[in-house]
């Protein structure tokens, strides 16, 4: 399948489209052991994922097809399901034609899903997202009639966390120095911009992934300024959607009041018109 290199690339998906980084980063995670020899195939794909917010990297490494995503900010719990659709999506490229449905088995390559998550909320060492998790049937773990599964596994990358995992990949190490030191330079600088321009002056005096930086010069600080551009985005979109809904809550919380106020005017007039009854009732019998 070809891959299309035509989607807005990440400083993630531009640092480890480099197979050589790709591969080490593999064998860091998986504990496994493949050298140069053993080739990689990125087939991301374009405007698919996350249509075309975020797009990061999926390959084929040893009848192994993995789809490897770096997270900013916040975990997406739907992400098992956005994966399903994804996969399905690789799938149907690499069966193009009447193959599948052909009588012979058709060989696709294993699905892997990994995510990296480096944001600023609270997150564990490591979590297992599944897809059974959405599903509505309150026996869903134990279907009659087939089932299906997709697990995510997220790893936190941010300092502390997984350390062994970093020391493992010289490339993920870097990458994760950067991404942390540029949160911390958003903290004290004014602008988005003045915060990046701080943060690839102090990788190349540090010498972290200097060749890299200066190889993709000013690409570097266009692919960070629009990634947290649309970090930023996101925030406000959520921000925005929380408003709302707390506007929403507050508009049915005084419909609420007000049908309780009706229910308790209603209540008086019946009980007055009970005691104009009854009275009326009492003078007629006298």
């Amino acid at each position: 399948m070809k891959a299309n290199r035509e989607y807005k690339s990440t400083f993630f998906s531009t640092l480890f489209s480099d197979t050589d980084n790709l591969r080490e980063l593999y064998n860091a995670i998986a504990d496994t052991a493949y050298d140069k020899d053993t080739p990689i195939k990125i087939n991301t794909l374009e405007d698919v994922f996350l249509k075309g917010i975020k797009n990061d990297i999926s390959f084929t490494i040893d009848n192994k097809f993995v789809v490897l995503l770096e997270h900013q900010s916040t975990i997406n719990n739907n992400m098992p399901l956005r994966c399903l659709m994804y996969i399905a999506r690789v799938y149907e490229k690499i069966t193009e034609g009447d193959a599948i449905y052909s009588k012979p088995l058709l060989q696709i390559p294993t699905p892997e899903i990994i995510v990296l998550y480096n944001g600023t909320e609270s997150f564990p060492s490591e979590q297992t997202l599944r897809l059974s998790d959405a599903y509505l049937a309150s026996d869903k773990s134990q279907s009659k009639f087939g089932s299906l599964e997709l697990t995510v596994r997220v790893i936190n990358i941010n300092p502390g966390f997984n350390d062994e995992l970093l020391r493992k990949s010289n490339a993920l190490n870097a990458y994760t120095a950067l991404v942390d030191y540029l949160s911390k330079a958003k903290q004290t600088s004014i602008t988005l911009s003045e915060a990046v321009n701080k943060t690839i002056k102090w990788g190349l005096s540090q010498n972290i992934l200097s060749t890299f930086l200066l190889e993709h010069g000013l690409e570097v600080n266009s692919m960070l300024m629009t990634e947290y551009s649309l970090e930023r985005h996101i925030e406000i979109i959520n921000e925005e959607h929380r408003a709302e809904m707390a506007e929403k809550d507050a508009e049915i919380a005084e419909k609420d009041v007000e049908i309780a106020e009706n229910k308790a005017e209603l209540a008086e007039k019946d009980a007055a018109i009970a005691e104009l009854t009854a009275l009326v009732n009492q003078l007629q019998n006298e």
